[in-house]
């Protein structure tokens, strides 16, 4: 046989060309127009998934769609709008195999959702924690949400007295925290799944430094300076950005698991089951956290209990 570049794949490192046949399922992926997102949707539909992207801007979805081989379906959501999560999810009839909560805002200038929350911990958790949420009682097999090495950065916290940061914003210190929500929203949906004996897992990855357009909307124009740098000279492109996510989607890993790159400093690399921090790893904060989010959007948990 021909040493070609797919068969070397296939012995070395985990890649795209290691994703099992997913003919007959179906994954939700939300801001599936552009980066990781789009190449995590290239990717599970070329392995025969139908795949919908859940997008703010449909026209952009649609342009993006028509790039996708396999067979797919654009969906408007706008994470930043409870009312869109709501409308999307009232609008799913059928079961679910896969969500990727992958969709996000970074170091934006202080912004407001449409509830009137902080924009980042609004769009990246609270919108993503309502979404998974509501349609949790059609998910067959696994959330991943994507989160970020950015959850070490800031505070180190979630600001439960303040979480939208009132008089305390920074672009970081609210992407930071948003993050470390991600962390602990999959922490605390993992143990409420296994305690009502769900088959589902919650999973989260993050994809290391990839070069997406996410970094064009930072706040800080020295901040945008050194993200332009880091995407030419330090970054990995988009389809390895979205391998842990492939990974943590399709690999049989316990639940609650961090995938990330391999690499120095998780900056790139294949992926690989990665640390995550101590406030990452706090219970009784992810606890909290979940019941200050069902406060927060009015979405509570749907299952019953496991009978015991």
């Amino acid at each position: 046989m021909a040493d070609t570049t797919e068969a070397r794949g296939k012995r070395g490192k985990w890649n795209a060309t290691r994703l099992p046949d997913l003919t007959g399922r179906t994954a939700v992926v939300t801001g599936a127009n552009s980066g990781i997102g789009l190449a995590a949707a290239r990717a599970l539909a070329g392995a025969g998934a139908h795949v919908v992207l859940a997008v703010r801007d449909l026209a952009r979805g649609g342009a993006a769609a028509a790039r996708v081989a396999g067979s797919t379906e654009v969906r408007r959501l706008d994470l930043a709008d409870l009312d869109s999560v709501r409308e999307f999810a009232a609008g799913w009839d059928r079961p679910l195999d896969l969500l990727i909560n992958n969709a996000g805002v970074m170091m934006v200038p202080e912004q407001r959702t449409k509830q009137g929350f902080e924009l980042q911990f609004g769009t990246n958790h609270l919108g993503h924690f309502a979404l998974t949420t509501l349609l949790l009682p059609r998910i067959t097999d696994r959330v991943v949400t994507v989160a970020s090495g950015a959850h070490r950065m800031g505070d180190r916290t979630i600001h439960f007295e303040n979480v939208n940061l009132r008089g305390n914003y920074s672009p970081t210190r609210a992407y930071a925290q948003s993050k470390l929500a991600n962390l602990l929203f999959t922490l605390e949906l993992q143990r409420r799944l296994t305690e009502a004996g769900s088959a589902v897992r919650a999973l989260a990855a993050h994809p290391g430094w990839a070069a997406t357009n996410l970094q064009s909307g930072t706040a800080n124009p020295f901040t945008r300076l050194f993200m332009r740098a880091g995407n030419r000279f330090l970054a990995q492109d988009d389809e390895a950005g979205a391998l842990p996510t492939l990974y943590a989607a399709t690999q049989n890993l316990p639940g609650a698991s961090y995938v990330g790159p391999d690499g120095p400093a998780e900056l790139r690399g294949a992926p690989t089951l990665v640390g995550r921090s101590a406030a990452a790893s706090d219970p009784a904060a992810a606890r909290r956290l979940w019941t200050l989010s069902e406060e927060l959007t009015g979405v509570e948990w749907p299952l019953p209990a496991a009978v015991r």
